[in-house]
């Protein structure tokens, strides 16, 4: 079993930065992918940016050059950095970790409001 424990997250003037984190614990081994995602009220969820064990990112093109995500593996941590926030960023934002078994899993979600 693995849990996460996610951090960061709030309200915050568009322009602004806000950075979340996530740590995984628990018995595994590799943690080969880790990943945000984001649901926002009436929508499906989807993917922010991911993150695998050699460091390879990807983004979705709505967040590329404002978002950067980051792991440590000696933590088990990743971390989204989020600056130039938009209203349409708001969202509640979910870790995803992959281990390479049957299963992944998610954190709990934390609220990312954009507001003036």
């Amino acid at each position: 079993q693995v849990q996460l424990v996610e951090s960061g997250g709030g309200l915050v003037q568009p322009g602004g930065s806000l950075s979340l984190s996530c740590a995984a614990s628990g018995r595994f081994g590799l943690i080969y992918y880790m990943g945000w995602y984001r649901q926002a009220l009436g929508k499906q969820r989807e993917l922010v940016a991911g993150i695998r064990t050699g460091g390879l990112t990807n983004y979705a093109d709505s967040v590329r050059g404002r978002f950067t995500i980051s792991r440590d593996n000696a933590k088990s941590t990743v971390y989204l950095q989020m600056n130039n926030l938009k209203p349409e960023d708001t969202a509640v934002y979910y870790c995803n970790v992959d281990t390479g078994g049957p299963t992944d899993y998610w954190g709990q979600g934390t609220q990312v409001t954009v507001s003036s």
